[in-house]
């Protein structure tokens, strides 16, 4: 495993911000690290890094660990932290070859790492300006290069496509998944669609502790909301001629269309109500609970 996470707690004086955490991120693998505000993301991140101590509890990056072999650790880390860090005087390619030096990157390797990373990052036309005179989503970009410039076997990103448009968050999201194929990289963010669009894995903290931890198909069928079944049919009849089926909360129509809420999946019932009453069924399926519905359910 890339990081191993086992029972990581931090007191923040009477506030415990994570209460004995654990989790594992293999190679490879996009995990999506989800929370409300104030539910320990940003600190979990932060003690990965090398950023704070913790209280309690240890971790491991690429097997080094991050308290007594931190050194070791962040070299295996690549971060873009949720306010990012950046020398707004400096020019990008400056910036980018000073950050290459700050990780032992010099001469034509660094050259190289950095080239690299500007035209992955799509910085290539704005490469000659000075950081202050950027929009946001280009200081965005920047940030995630210097993290990237020299090849981190882990990549832990805050928010990374925060402040960029629409072209621009498809890019980085495309980036992301192809460093993701032979890296590991936690990615935290709030936007649903981002990690629906990336990730293989999901964990949500609230209040300091995890919550969930699993694929977001199985998350959306494990959701304990009501099931919601649409059925299409050739004619139009009566929503009440549904009412005799077991576990129906509530029918919605919109012509021929119909919406069913129910406890439980019933469509072989419903498939049997169906050829009793002669309706040809058009179609027929259970829309699976969205994540930022199962976000909202399990973070009440």
């Amino acid at each position: 495993m890339s990081v191993i996470v086992n029972g990581l707690t931090k007191i923040y004086g009477k506030q415990k911000a994570l209460d004995g955490i654990s989790f594992e991120v293999k190679p490879g693998e996009i995990l999506g690290f989800l929370g409300p505000n104030g539910a320990g993301k940003s600190t979990t991140m932060k003690i990965l890094t090398g950023y704070l101590p913790q209280t309690e509890g240890h971790a491991t990056v690429c097997g080094f660990d991050v308290n007594t072999q931190s050194m070791e650790a962040r070299k295996k880390i690549g971060y873009l932290p949720e306010l990012n860090p950046l020398y707004t005087d400096m020019y990008i390619k400056e910036y980018l070859l000073f950050s290459a030096g700050l990780q032992g990157l010099n001469g034509k390797i660094a050259e190289e790492a950095v080239e690299s990373m500007i035209s992955k990052t799509r910085l290539t036309l704005e490469r000659n300006k000075q950081i202050g005179q950027l929009s946001k989503g280009y200081k965005q970009r920047v940030g995630l290069a210097a993290a990237m410039l020299h090849n981190p076997e882990v990549l832990i990103l805050d928010e990374p496509t925060s402040g960029l448009d629409p072209n621009q968050v498809i890019e980085i999201r495309n980036l992301i998944k192809e460093i993701g194929k032979n890296k590991t990289v936690i990615f935290s963010t709030h936007i649903m669609q981002e990690v629906e669009a990336m990730c293989n894995r999901v964990i949500i903290v609230n209040k300091g502790k995890i919550v969930a931890n699993d694929a977001i198909e199985n998350l959306q069928k494990k959701s304990d909301k009501e099931y919601i079944i649409t059925i299409e049919l050739k004619d139009e009849i009566s929503s009440n001629l549904f009412a005799s089926l077991k576990g129906l909360v509530q029918t919605e129509q919109n012509g021929k269309l119909y919406r069913l809420k129910t406890k439980s999946d019933i469509r072989e019932d419903l498939a049997l109500l169906a050829q009793q009453n002669n309706w040809l069924i058009l179609s027929m399926k259970v829309e699976e609970n969205s994540l930022e519905e199962v976000f909202q359910l399990l973070t009440k």
